[in-house]
């Protein structure tokens, strides 16, 4: 939800916030990723046991963020909770990733998404990432003149593509044919590497918890709703990704699956001919576009805050004053996630964000112990079941699936943390200025 849209009187009741929570989650990951997770971790119960244990991992992420919107509350974020929490400098780090790999990242996979279904309605003479690239400027100028959404509409919106999801997930396992003979099969044993190599997919397309953060002023009784809604949203994330994931299966086979990279156009093509590819593909292309549209309005905040404290370039920071919107920030994060889309595959990309942003994530859990020993007596109108416990198995499957990342693609997480790298001296700099 964008800044503009957290200024007014509280009216999500429980509704609305589940719909808020599926929708910061459900976005361009599980059209394309059980493709990933079923080629990386090749037997129905490792690929389906992947999902469940992202859903735990968001489950408690999301309970963690909320508890430190409730304990932080103000403008930043992540940005903020890291920069009280451990040092300035690791706020201005998030910052600067966010900018040059985890946001940008994720745009350019989310676009790339929407690329490869749009390509199944209509093949063009040019390749997925510059249509990814044509769509991602495009919607950066749309967003340069204030189109923002609301509660009532991401709802809405929402709905719209649970009923996608809940058409392919029907067609898979009541209307196509099931899978039959070598599709049903991989001749590769997933071991525990090839698991958590599955689990940097599961995790992206997961990722999205954090959103709860930015509801929380106007959630109607904040203490009983939004601890319902972060469990009832999750689980509805989980029950659908599941469900994508078993339709797939049954049609496919866990071998068809890990060889189509359209996964839910094919289901429907097997189950209703052509008819059905070109509707999923159209249904999910225009929900993706969505899903970005309304990810790229929310990120500007962390520059803004970050520009407040005179740690980032003020233009990113800076209102347009007819439109209300950071329009430097939006062009800036545009133009990287357009060089990101061109720069490799949508697998090259998903590691590219994971292994910079679940570090993070995990520092940023790891906050919650400080600030519940810095204050121990608060009674936030949000807390986080099972702490320390359940915080801890965040962090360590957090971290395990970085560990994993950097395995199976060392050079693109190491280049992810060079350009991290570089934020440092110019965070000096900057520390000078303000000095």
């Amino acid at each position: 939800m964008s800044e503009a849209g957290a200024i007014g009187r509280r009216g999500l009741g429980l509704f609305d916030t589940s719909m808020l929570v599926m929708g910061g989650v459900v976005g361009s990951g599980i059209f394309l990723n059980p493709h990933v997770v079923a080629r990386d971790a090749p037997s129905r119960a490792a690929a389906l046991g992947a999902w469940i244990l992202g859903g735990a991992v968001a489950l408690a992420g999301g309970y963690v963020w909320a508890e430190l919107a409730a304990r932080r509350p103000g403008i930043g974020g992540q940005y903020a909770y890291l920069r009280d929490g451990v040092h300035p400098a690791a706020g201005f780090l998030y910052g600067w990733s966010n900018l040059l790999v985890v946001q940008t990242g994720g745009m350019a996979a989310c676009a790339v998404t929407f690329a490869r279904y749009a390509h199944v309605l209509a093949v063009p003479p040019w390749s997925e990432s510059v249509t990814a690239s044509i769509a991602l400027a495009a919607l950066t100028a749309v967003n340069l003149i204030g189109v923002r959404a609301g509660g009532r509409t991401q709802s809405a919106f929402m709905v719209a593509k649970i009923a996608a999801i809940a058409a392919l997930i029907v067609a898979g396992l009541a209307i196509a044919p099931a899978a039959t003979g070598a599709a049903t099969t991989t001749s590769a044993a997933p071991g525990f590497r090839s698991f958590f190599a599955a689990m940097i997919a599961v995790l992206f397309a997961y990722g999205g918890w954090a959103t709860t953060s930015f509801v929380s002023g106007e959630i109607e009784d904040q203490s009983r709703t939004l601890p319902r809604a972060l469990l009832l949203g999750t689980l509805g994330v989980i029950v659908l990704y599941l469900g994508v994931n078993a339709a797939c299966v049954r049609t496919l086979g866990i071998g068809g699956l890990a060889a189509e990279a359209t996964p839910a156009s094919e289901v429907m093509r097997r189950a209703l001919g052509s008819p059905g590819e070109t509707i999923i593909a159209a249904a999910i292309a225009i929900s993706t576009l969505g899903f970005l549209a309304q990810g790229m309005l929310v990120c500007p905040r962390v520059y803004y805050a970050m520009a407040r404290d005179g740690l980032f370039f003020r233009s990113l920071g800076r209102l347009n004053s007819r439109t209300g919107v950071p329009d430097a920030a939006i062009v800036a994060q545009g133009a990287l996630a357009i060089v990101t889309a061109l720069s490799g595959t949508y697998e090259q990309i998903l590691s590219w964000v994971v292994t910079v942003d679940f570090v993070f994530l995990a520092a940023t859990a790891a906050t919650l112990l400080k600030f519940r020993k810095l204050d121990p007596h608060a009674r936030p109108f949000v807390t986080t079941p099972g702490h320390p416990a359940t915080t801890l198995f965040f962090i360590v499957v957090s971290l395990a699936v970085v560990v994993s990342t950097f395995v199976e693609h060392p050079l693109r997480s190491t280049l992810g943390w060079g350009l991290v790298g570089i934020g440092l001296p110019i965070y000096s700099i900057w520390k000078r200025r303000i000095a």
